[in-house]
């Protein structure tokens, strides 16, 4: 476990001060950021009429996101160690391509074992952005604060997310949802231009060089490393656990949002589409609010004050009687659900050294999304058997959960540099 000096000041970060290679990982990891949030709300958008055409349950619709979590879940332990190993750019740019070839598959998939056959290709070919683009940006800038500069760029990759919604909106009723999937392949041509030019940090050369100079080092497995002492394991099933509850409320809230808003208060596809950007406008003001309190007060703070908050600001969501209360309402739900989103890169690519750092970000952020990959398809079954109320309480217990899981961590008690 790595040792960081204690808390300063916040440094001023700016865009003209950056070095090329800083703002090529800057720019690669918000379009690959964006590329992932497309892609997960296309599917939160076309849901319902996928279940509709295909004629599949609620339970096995919730089941798509499960699927695209396990391929994460492969895609991200491969890549990532490869990453560790041979270098964080080159395996960042590769996968690019087995994403734009499952994108485009989903045009053709008229069954759901098609559809969740590529749906788990997608996820393997995106389960490195993630930990390879929070850890290439926590190497460019080392030493420095980035807690507000990691939210900035997830605020980015928010416009993947806007993009999914305007073209579902459009596309649609219009062509039908698969369709759709074909908007995903301009997103991957732009992230792989920039790609191309990408180099690895000097702080990974540095550690490649050693690692080949010392053979015993070289031999390491940087699976089996994250879990090396007792503390650590703790640490990052902790973490783990952190991450389930993140992306499971994230996919629960995003995939059945929309279909909760149609049948509540009848509106159509399109207007869900305009009232989810308010809830991605809410994420975007919450990830900026994390990072500035991630900084300036460490994480133990900023991860407390948006957890409880997440867990009260659910049981809103059913009182919403009008287009404008739910605006408000579900800015609200997404500035603390989703805002500390950016946090668990920061924080996990400080806590691990330079040779597990992917691997680390990998092994959280994968295993946490193949787990909260379950929670579309319980929400799916619960809707199906409970009530509204039943599942709105359902996410209150789960942002608990997170926040005691957060306390009993030490690492994130402590004053240093995140």
């Amino acid at each position: 476990m790595a040792d960081f000096p204690p808390m300063q000041p916040t440094e001023v970060l700016r865009h003209k001060h950056f070095s090329k290679n800083q703002k090529l990982t800057l720019w690669s990891t918000t379009a690959g950021f964006g590329l992932e949030n497309m892609d997960v709300m296309f599917i939160s958008f076309a849901l319902s009429s996928i279940i509709a055409s295909l004629r599949i349950s609620n339970f096995a619709g919730g089941l798509i996101a499960t699927i695209f979590s396990l391929g994460t879940l492969v895609g991200g332990l491969c890549f990532g160690m490869l990453a560790d190993k041979f270098g964080r750019a080159r395996i960042f740019t590769s996968t690019l391509v087995i994403v734009a070839l499952a994108t485009a598959g989903m045009y053709f998939a008229h069954n759901i074992w098609v559809l969740y056959a590529l749906r788990f290709i997608v996820g393997a070919g995106t389960g490195a952005e993630y930990s390879a683009g929070v850890t290439m940006v926590a190497e460019a800038f080392a030493g420095k604060k980035i807690g507000r500069l990691m939210s900035i760029v997830q605020i980015g990759g928010q416009g993947g997310s806007v993009l999914a919604a305007l073209s579902a909106a459009f596309i649609i009723p219009r062509w039908g949802w698969n369709a759709l999937f074909l908007v995903g392949l301009l997103p991957i041509i732009f992230a792989f231009l920039i790609r191309i030019h990408l180099k690895d940090s000097e702080e990974f050369e540095h550690a490649k060089e050693h690692r080949q100079e010392n053979q015993q080092e070289n031999s390491r497995v940087p699976l089996l490393a994250v879990f090396q002492t007792p503390a650590m394991a703790l640490q990052t099933i902790g973490l783990i656990l952190m991450m389930m509850i993140q992306t499971g409320g994230y996919y629960g809230l995003m995939n059945w949002l929309p279909k909760i808003m149609q049948k509540q208060l009848g509106l159509s596809i399109s207007s869900s589409s305009m009232w989810m950007i308010a809830t991605i406008a809410g994420m975007s003001l919450g990830m900026y609010a994390f990072g500035f309190i991630l900084d300036n007060f460490g994480p133990r703070l900023a991860f407390g004050i948006f957890l409880v908050v997440a867990a009260a600001s659910v049981y809103l969501i059913p009182m919403a009687n009008s287009a404008w209360s739910l605006l408000l309402i579900m800015m609200m739900v997404g500035f603390f659900s989703n805002g500390m989103y950016g946090g668990y890169g920061v924080v996990v690519s400080r806590l691990y050294g330079t040779d597990i750092r992917v691997t680390a970000n990998s092994v959280v952020s994968c295993v946490g999304k193949l787990f909260g990959g379950f929670f579309p398809a319980l929400i799916g079954l619960m809707m199906d058997k409970t009530s509204l109320s039943v599942v709105m309480m359902f996410f209150s217990a789960i942002y608990i959960f997170s926040f005691l899981v957060m306390l009993s961590i030490p690492a994130l008690g402590k004053k240093t540099q995140f």
